[in-house]
């Protein structure tokens, strides 16, 4: 058997982290691949308004993908440390736990997210002319999203044990796939938005699939026995104490978000269609800052779980470093090609122009993404959730949100409102370099030590 699991308790730190890191930054790309490949096929052969459309629906889909993402995030926590505490009975309990709560949340996730199409739209004041194409693809989105829960929940596990290879292998063959069913689906069937929704739910049903099917052939401790699923109520309490924060995070900040797409709106189907392409360039800078981020919950996690508070520490340290050189690069370099890589979504020179703005506004702020993704990845790593969702409540929803009824208040006009993501992550990286300085991990020691 090939070993699959790495062990970061001992070894070069950074080489662990960039090892981990790699192929976690390659997954998030693929990842991206599935939102761009949408924008790109709607915005170059379907039209501006279903461009529009696709790039609204965002904010919606991350309310309900956001909240379970945060429960994966409390079972890999979990899993991490057992794993690295050698504790392999309850590493299995955690498991299955992990899948049993899964397929609930499933069920909710897919009944919430029809419900809510129509009034999310409605609160967000989607143009008439966007309206039609955006509810059609939230529609069928949330209709399959099973898939994309059980794929981060499945790749959370394996992750975990320090695996980051197997799910971005399989995230790149559903990439692949879902681009190539958006282009038949559009261009031989010509269905339009309706193409690029099926092709996304599919390629994720397929991607849940192998993670499933991995896991089903792991002989170690956190592989999935069918027979044994179930709830075990330490392991659900553990992962709830710390998921649940980061879950009521994620979703309260996507939903905040909504917000600030209904700012976006005000400005028309071409500054809706800019931002949306905005975002994807935003999302591919980030890359490196929310890989390294996963890798250090992990590297943290299984060191806190064997008692190395002090290697813990060091590895925040490294991954800040690392981090904030590779962002600085990628920012830079996306900045100088803007309008071409903008132009390559869309050929409308005034959604170019909008995408550009935004990314010109936002750029020299995303450094200070690195310290607010890296630290409360790590923070989360030693089981500390609930201060960083605090704070990071505070800095993207109740500041940003009180930041934006000012503005508007004033009339600033475009650049206020392309500031209120730059605003919020000044506010949450200063607080959380403050909590962790605080923390028993910034001082590099493990609570109960004398």
């Amino acid at each position: 058997m090939v070993k699959t699991d790495s062990d970061m308790t001992t070894g070069e730190i950074w080489r662990h982290l960039l090892t981990f890191s790699v192929p976690m930054a390659l997954g998030l790309l693929f990842q991206q691949l599935y939102n761009m490949v949408d924008t790109l096929v709607v915005g170059q052969f379907v039209g501006e308004t279903a461009q529009a459309a696709v790039g609204t629906t965002g904010s919606i889909i991350n309310t309900i993908v956001g909240f379970c993402a945060g429960l994966a995030t409390g079972a890999s926590v979990l899993i991490s440390q057992r794993y690295g505490a050698h504790d392999m009975k309850g590493l299995s309990r955690a498991v299955h736990t992990t899948i049993t709560m899964t397929v609930g949340i499933s069920i909710i996730s897919t009944a919430i997210g029809l419900l809510i199409v129509e009034p999310m739209l409605r609160f967000m004041q989607t143009p008439e002319n966007v309206w039609d194409e955006a509810k059609e693809y939230l529609t069928i989105y949330f209709s399959g999203v099973t898939g994309v829960l059980f794929y981060n929940m499945g790749s959370g596990i394996l992750r975990a044990v320090g695996d980051s290879r197997r799910p971005l292998f399989f995230l790149i063959i559903s990439a692949v796939l879902n681009t190539v069913l958006d282009l038949v689906f559009v261009l031989s069937f010509h269905l339009g938005v309706r193409g690029v929704a099926y092709a996304t739910i599919i390629a994720q049903f397929v991607s849940a699939g192998l993670i499933l099917l991995a896991l089903g052939r792991e002989h170690g401790a956190y592989g999935l026995r069918w027979r044994q699923l179930g709830i075990d109520l330490e392991s659900l309490g553990s992962i709830l104490r710390v998921g649940l924060p980061s879950s009521i995070q994620s979703a309260i900040t996507a939903f905040s978000n909504v917000f600030v797409q209904s700012y976006i709106n005000s400005f028309g189907s071409a500054c809706m269609a800019g931002y949306g392409v905005y975002n994807k360039l935003d999302a591919f800078v980030l890359i490196p800052a929310q890989s390294i981020s996963m890798s250090s919950t992990t590297f943290v996690g299984q060191n806190w779980g064997a008692k190395k508070a002090r290697r813990a520490k060091n590895g925040v340290r490294t991954a800040l470093i690392m981090s904030v050189a590779a962002t600085a690069v990628l920012g830079l370099t996306v900045l100088l090609l803007s309008h071409q890589l903008l132009g390559f979504f869309s050929p409308v020179e005034e959604v170019v122009a909008y995408g550009a703005r935004f990314l010109r506004i936002a750029t020299p702020f995303y450094v200070l993404l690195c310290f607010n993704q890296i630290l409360s990845g790590a923070l989360r790593g030693t089981g500390d959730a609930t201060v960083p969702t605090v704070i990071m409540l505070g800095s993207f929803v109740v500041f940003r949100q009180i930041y934006l009824y000012i503005t508007h208040m004033l009339n600033l006009g475009f650049v206020s409102v392309a500031l209120a993501y730059p605003m919020g992550w000044v506010v949450c990286s200063t607080l959380l370099i403050i909590r962790y300085l605080r923390s028993p991990l910034g001082r590099g020691i493990i609570p109960d030590e004398k």
